[in-house]
């Protein structure tokens, strides 16, 4: 196959440009590099059968050349949680380009894969979250909420698309990622800043009490789940891609302290969600993998102590070469 991966800089992205290679597909990547860094891409940069495109996904005929020859597309560009950041961002770039992507897979009549969130399940009290069950969004002047909005909007857009222009679409609702080439501040999630703080010493902080719980998947869990779904003929519905192990993040915490510094006691900073502003978060999130076992035969394999000890060496690695930069 030749793949189109829009946000290939970034974190997921990167892996699963790497993986696709090693098995001997072809990639097109797309970045427009304001939250990827070709950092992530240096190991295959020159590899046969891969293509570098610097763009935004915004733009229809950069991303239409980037999908010249190509058998799909994974949309993976997005901006997150605008818990520091803009949420017009937020709501913008995801909906515009996830339209743009749309369009050009319906020209170039290819299969679409698009990334979608757990937190499209919100405030849904039940446990676990099934593909079926209701979105719950809390309230509209929580700017928390874009993100969530901008991709059930997606989700809505491309089974429209489907509906209208016949493309098979896939929406993958990832549960916590982590590993290899995430981002090191929040936008890589609290293990991302735990390794940080941990390895330098400093507190780690807390938002909120600590008792929300969350489930977090390795990376390579991920990209195999992906690459199954490629190599699938099943399409036109949501599935969940993560795994079911559930943690605190008071428990992360430990867990990061004890791989990084071997100590019992971990410094803690308890920050309020008033810091933010305005803010609601969600309590549990943790999904039933029920679909994504019987039609893709995805089966999360890395355990989160073992992936985040390998996170760990690789953000050391990757905070060495950052500092031997001078980005650091």
């Amino acid at each position: 196959m030749r793949v189109m991966i829009t946000g290939a800089a970034g974190f997921i992205g990167s892996n699963l440009a790497t993986e696709l290679l090693r098995r001997g597909h072809s990639v097109a990547a797309l970045d427009n590099l304001s939250q990827g860094t070709l950092l992530n891409l240096a190991g295959i940069r020159t590899s046969s059968g891969f293509d570098w495109i610097e763009g935004d996904v915004r733009d229809h005929t950069t991303v239409g050349r980037a999908a010249e020859g190509c058998d799909a597309i994974v949309h993976l560009a997005a901006y997150k949680i605008p818990r520091y950041g803009n949420a017009y961002d937020t709501l913008m770039i995801n909906a515009v380009g996830s339209e743009v992507v749309a369009r050009v897979a319906a020209e170039r009549k290819v299969k679409l894969l698009a990334a979608s969130t757990s937190d499209v399940y919100g405030k849904n009290p039940n446990i676990p979250f099934a593909e079926h069950m209701d979105s719950v969004i809390g309230n509209p002047e929580v700017k928390r909420w874009a993100y969530a909005i901008s991709k059930m909007f997606e989700e809505q857009l491309l089974f429209a698309c489907h509906e209208r222009f016949g493309i098979d679409v896939v929406l993958m609702r990832f549960f916590g990622a982590y590993g290899p080439n995430q981002s090191l501040s929040w936008w890589g999630g609290p293990q991302a800043v735990f390794i940080e703080h941990a390895l330098d010493g400093k507190p780690l902080p807390i938002h909120g009490d600590g008792l929300q719980a969350r489930s977090f998947t390795y990376v390579s869990d991920h990209v195999d789940g992906m690459i199954a779904i490629l190599e699938s003929e099943h399409a036109n519905l949501v599935v969940n891609l993560g795994a079911t192990q559930e943690v605190t993040i008071l428990d992360l915490a430990r867990l990061v302290w004890r791989l990084v510094r071997g100590g019992a006691e971990v410094p803690m900073e308890l920050i309020p969600y008033e810091a933010f502003g305005t803010y609601e978060d969600v309590r549990r999130r943790v999904p039933d993998i029920s679909r994504a076992r019987v039609l893709f035969g995805f089966e999360p394999k890395v355990e989160l102590e073992s992936g985040l000890a390998r996170t760990i060496e690789w953000q050391i690695a990757r905070r060495a070469v950052l500092t031997e930069h001078g980005n650091a």
